[in-house]
């Protein structure tokens, strides 16, 4: 598999890494300072490619993916404002797009986890519920795209929820996620019902970045030879 790389910080670097011990090849890696790669025969020769960058520069990479024919795997969040019109090229340009709020296998555990315990804690409405996520101090999106995903799985199941704030407010129909970003901690995301006597609480730790990027690389293989529009649901259940 030929891999064009969209993004060379520190995660770009460990999917790197992965690749080649998985015995593919990097055809084209692109940062800031080499867009005009993006119009590079290296570039269009690759069979995927992966992104890694920023929330402000994601959009127009998937763009340029798209004018070259690549299938893209998306791994920025904080640009989902224009989620409904990658689909639509997916559906009617015949694009090949990856999009998970987090790429790491136990991550997607702990959504199932969620969902599962949200249904439960639908009926037992003297439990309150608020989500905590901690990241590096790099990270530029406020809530983490992993929060959002956790609280919208709540939102559709807890009924007495009507929508996420990152501010805490007294408003019981506000489901609160706070964020904190500290040093170089990969990320931390806990959900927690608590009640008057006591507190239910599931946490999703992250150890390193190689759990991410491994997921990041086993998405890119999965892509191969399809279209449309893709996510962790359709990997996992393969």
């Amino acid at each position: 598999m030929n891999v064009a790389l969209v993004g060379y910080g520190k995660m770009g670097q460990t999917i790197e890494k992965i690749l080649i011990e998985r015995g593919h090849s990097v055809v084209s890696v692109i940062d800031i300072d080499n867009q005009d790669d993006f119009k590079s025969e290296a570039f269009k020769s690759a069979d995927v490619a992966i992104e890694f960058t920023t929330p402000s520069t994601a959009y127009d990479n998937y763009l340029k993916c798209f004018a070259a024919n690549i299938p893209v795997v998306a791994g920025t969040t904080g640009w989902l404002a224009h989620l409904d019109e990658i689909k639509d090229r997916c559906k009617h340009e015949g694009k090949t797009f990856f999009y998970a709020p987090n790429y790491s296998l136990g991550v997607n555990i702990f959504f199932a986890v969620n969902k599962y315990l949200a249904k439960l804690m639908n009926n037992f409405s003297d439990y309150d519920v608020s989500i905590s996520e901690t990241h590096h101090i790099h990270k530029l999106d406020a809530p983490s795209g992993t929060a959002i995903a956790i609280a919208d799985d709540i939102l559709s199941h807890v009924t007495r929820k009507k929508q996420w704030t990152s501010e805490k407010t007294n408003e019981p129909a506000n489901l609160y996620i706070e964020s904190i970003r500290e040093d170089e901690t990969p990320g931390i995301h806990d959900v927690v019902y608590e009640s008057d006597v006591d507190y239910i609480q599931i946490r999703h730790s992250s150890k390193s970045r190689i759990g991410l990027a491994m997921g990041a690389v086993l998405a890119a293989e999965f892509t191969i030879g399809k279209t449309g529009f893709l996510g962790m649901e359709n990997l996992l259940n393969n």
